[in-house]
């Protein structure tokens, strides 16, 4: 993996990370980081000399000198994530906090190949290039691994057969770049504006193909071969349709033939029963529903999802849509830059 932190070490990022939440003071960076006042004031004085912290006004604490507030200057360093759909490529721009500034989207053709990917990607990177960027992500449909940013037969992407995305992309862009699957992305995206108010829960994606991202006590699951998630390639009916990726059946290939044919209650139906499955082999409390399917007829989606899912008092599940809409694969690809720059694990 690229290592994109230029922090001088890890209290520095330590400190960032606590100034993210909002203005605080010097006491309060102490506190929440375990250091002395005596080296949150070096880290401090580093950040603002960095550009990275500025103080902004002061807080009263009843007796003594009011404490001075620091915020984090957020567009003092930017980042850029992707949404790779089979047909579509969206790039965002963000600013430390992960808000989104900018955004461009392109189509993609047919069973399009490595080539031209990269292409269309350094074209739409280089119109939001700045000398502020840390780097960019990818969410691409997997399988892949997330840890060598090696895409393994796409589904649906004949052309995409162990290619080293990220190194590629490296090569190309002259930037550090991070791969992942577009369903984990998503996922980082809803961790990053939740919190900890997000522990267990599933984000089930369903665009041109449908998949799923696990978080999992906290802390994005990807499986041992970081391809956990493949939630659309599951079988929901024995004598189903015939699927992309080759099985008969899929909860994706039921879905789509649903779609296609226009019939949106067994549509939202099939994937309100397997996202039913999920909550139960997972159990897990929350459940955010995205992708261009689900932005298209959200109360529809959301309907459906919880027309199928346990009744139990005991069992409550918490089910919405991503606000993020359309950027939410993209811009969950920018926040692992930016976890990144934060020192904090991906």
């Amino acid at each position: 993996m690229p290592n994109l932190r230029f922090l001088r070490g890890y209290n520095d990022a330590v400190v960032l990370g606590l100034a993210r939440s909002g203005a605080v003071t010097r006491v309060d960076l102490a506190e929440g980081s375990g250091l002395t006042p005596q080296a949150v004031s070096k880290v401090v004085g580093r950040l603002i000399a960095d550009g990275l912290l500025v103080e902004c006004g002061t807080r009263n604490v009843g007796v003594g000198k009011p404490r001075t507030l620091l915020r984090l200057v957020a567009d003092s360093r930017l980042a850029l994530g992707a949404q790779v759909e089979r047909d579509e490529l969206r790039v965002v721009l963000t600013d430390l906090a992960g808000d989104v500034l900018d955004r461009a989207v392109a189509p993609l053709p047919a069973d399009f190949g490595p080539a031209e990917f990269v292409a269309e990607l350094t074209r739409l990177v280089d119109r939001m290039r700045t000398d502020r960027l840390l780097g960019v992500g990818i969410g691409f449909v997997g399988p892949l691994d997330h840890r060598t940013g090696v895409i393994h037969d796409a589904t649906a992407l004949a052309k995409w057969h162990d290619v080293p995305l990220r190194e590629v992309a490296e090569q190309r862009l002259g930037l550090p770049v991070v791969v992942d699957k577009d369903t984990n992305t998503a996922i980082v995206a809803e961790a990053w504006r939740r919190g900890e108010e997000l522990r267990d829960a599933v984000l089930v994606l369903v665009g041109t193909g449908l998949g799923a991202g696990l978080l999992l006590d906290g802390q994005v699951h990807r499986g041992a071969r970081t391809n956990a998630g493949e939630f659309g390639h599951t079988t929901i009916q024995l004598d189903g349709p015939r699927c992309v990726c080759g099985r008969t059946g899929c909860v994706e290939a039921v879905h789509n033939a649903a779609a296609r044919a226009g019939d949106l209650d067994r549509a939202t139906s099939v994937v309100g029963t397997a996202v039913s499955d999920l909550v139960q082999l997972l159990d897990v409390d929350h459940v955010v529903l995205a992708g261009r399917a689900v932005l298209a007829a959200p109360d529809d989606y959301l309907a459906g999802v919880r027309a199928k899912l346990p009744t139990a008092e005991w069992l409550p599940v918490d089910v919405g849509i991503t606000p993020l809409a359309d950027d939410v694969v993209a811009a969950g690809a920018a926040m692992l830059v930016l976890s990144e720059f934060y020192g904090r694990p991906r």
